[in-house]
């Protein structure tokens, strides 16, 4: 591994844009973006060295880390190699290339830059080679990429510079005292279980799947000390309690088992080997218990693999996110290899998963992410058993076909895609038109249209300026609009019992009911976009038409505004 070495430009060989471009894709198309990711790495990290040459520092150059790192990868090339591609690493490179172009902060440069050396220092440990190096300590503590965080005790609070030596598997790590002096530690981390108590050594979490007998375990990081596992910033460590670890590792291994269908490579069906590292967001304890679906996830393009999620408490709930995420991460790999679309980041386009208007690139990948979790949806349908598993499976993969079919058609007339953007926005809808001549039972497919109808019809609503005639480039947004909960989607996947709420009687059918209750809360605020949204939408189910069609189309154009 060199940053000198040169590259070859990369040809993607037809049949894996294809299926790439068809919302799936293989171990083969997969493992060719990874190839991809690693290329852009070295690209960057030439970048990097090249802005830290004459860096000052306290700490061991930057050339030198570079040196260690080499001479570990010519002894140890596939967990040197494994060290660059997690994601972690390159959302520490992106990082650090938008600190040294001013348009990120953190911790003092030199002490972000002197990461790398804390990756030679991985790197050496697993090569077996002896070193030497001037690393950034915070209150002691020394994250070591791909192994786990090692932490002085009595240290010195703050940042500080330690010196770490490496020599046959074996760390020893000195710096400053808190009262004065040094402190020291020696350890072997990798072989060295967590400590019983004093937490002085803490090694890399990680979840596992054994799959099916005769293959080989999955085993994906679970990352909550690395400081480079956000989506930017630097954080410090957040390691989890061991139960809200063991509850992350049964989650996992039954969505991995939910996710292990045989069957030919396409939308929705991931191995999860090609998961990276799930850093676990927002939660470092068992209580309270998680809500049964995601609330919030997030991926980077300079994170390949990699993932945030904040733990549900369903293993379906999480099995779906892992399919969304990854679905990002190949979109944004391909993003790095073609120019797919022309956009002027103009926020302007509805996404029907969204609440806020969208760019165009915000939007291909969402149509993407949401193509795989259509075909997650069908898969799970597929294999249903029992009223309510048949029920809740149907309504999402009805509402995400349709939902994603309706970006493409946006993305399709937007005159922004470029030749290879058509072409993938074309595999797009190719798969989604298909799915959409799937049969659906009847009363999951009605409320799946209803959800939509009232998503979009909202969003108009909230966001949509009626005072503005629309433009040939799209409407004009209300300078007055704020974010709003997005409630329908989830409630709408089953139907209530015995309804009693406005929203209840819609999805159970009854729209005249639903256009009673939501015209009471319209006498009291006649523009209330929540209700004001179901009132359109129920009196479209009950009077279907030409006028039924304008109204949904331009329902920010009521005038009057409904009274009954």
């Amino acid at each position: 591994m060199t940053s000198e070495q040169p590259l070859a430009p990369f040809r993607m060989p037809d049949r894996l844009f294809a299926e790439l471009a068809a919302g799936g894709g293989s171990a083969a198309a997969v493992g060719f973006l990874e190839r991809a990711e690693r290329a852009r790495r070295l690209l960057l990290l030439r970048t990097l060295l090249g802005h830290l040459d004459a860096l000052p520092t306290p700490l061991t150059p930057v050339a030198e880390a570079w040196r260690v790192l080499k001479e570990a990868a010519e002894k140890a090339p596939e967990p040197v190699e494994r060290l660059l591609l997690a994601p972690a690493t390159g959302g520490w490179l992106s990082h650090m290339l938008r600190r040294v172009h001013g348009t990120a902060s953190g911790p003092p440069l030199w002490a972000e830059a002197g990461h790398l050396s804390a990756l030679a220092l991985s790197a050496a440990l697993h090569a077996g080679t002896e070193t030497a190096l001037d690393v950034p300590l915070t209150s002691g503590r020394l994250p070591l990429p791909g192994l786990g965080m090692i932490r002085l005790p009595d240290a010195q609070e703050g940042l500080a510079v330690g010196r770490a030596t490496t020599a046959g598997g074996e760390l020893t790590v000195r710096g400053p005292g808190r009262a004065t002096g040094s402190v020291r530690m020696t350890c072997r981390p990798l072989t060295r279980r967590a400590d019983a108590e004093g937490g002085t050594w803490l090694p890399l979490r990680t979840l596992t799947h054994t799959g099916p007998e005769g293959a080989a375990p999955v085993t994906v990081v679970l990352e909550d000390l690395d400081p480079y596992r956000d989506l930017d910033d630097h954080l410090p460590p957040a390691r989890l309690d061991e139960d809200e670890a063991q509850e992350w590792q049964r989650l996992f291994a039954e969505a991995a088992r939910i996710l292990a269908r045989p069957g030919v490579p396409g939308p929705g069906r991931v191995d999860p080997a090609m998961i990276r590292a799930i850093v676990p967001f927002g939660r470092t304890a068992v209580s309270p218990p998680p809500p049964p679906f995601v609330q919030v996830s997030a991926s980077s393009g300079d994170s390949f693999g990699g993932m945030l999620i904040v733990r549900p408490a369903s293993a379906l709930a999480l099995a779906e996110t892992l399919v969304h995420e990854l679905q990002h991460s190949k979109l944004a790999a391909l993003l790095h290899l073609f120019p797919l679309l022309e956009d002027d980041r103009a926020e302007r386009y509805y996404a029907p998963w969204r609440t806020d208007p969208r760019h165009l690139t915000g939007l291909l990948h969402g149509a993407y992410a949401f193509t795989g979790v259509a075909g997650f949806w069908r898969d799970r349908l597929a294999g249903a058993q029992g009223g309510e598993a048949v029920e809740r499976a149907a309504y999402f993969f009805a509402l995400r076909r349709l939902q994603s079919r309706v970006a493409v058609r946006t993305l399709l007339t937007s005159g922004r895609l470029t030749p290879q953007g058509r072409a993938l926005v074309s595999g797009l809808a190719r798969t989604l038109d298909g799915w959409l001549r799937e049969p659906v039972p009847y009363a999951a497919l009605t409320r799946a249209r209803t959800a939509a109808a009232l998503h979009r019809t909202e969003w108009r609503l909230r966001n949509v300026d009626p005072a503005v005639a629309i433009p040939s480039d799209g409407p004009r947004l209300r300078p007055d609009r704020t974010s709003w909960p997005d409630v329908r989607t989830h409630s709408f996947a089953t139907r209530v019992a015995a309804p009693r709420t406005a929203d209840e009687h819609l999805a159970a059918g009854d729209a005249a009911a639903a256009l009673a209750r939501y015209a009471g809360q319209l006498a009291a605020d006649p523009a209330e976009p929540h209700a004001l949204a179901g009132w359109v939408v129920a009196r479209a189910v009950l009077e279907p038409g030409r006028a039924a069609r304008r109204m949904l189309a331009r329902p920010e154009l009521l005038q009057p505004l409904p009274s009954g």
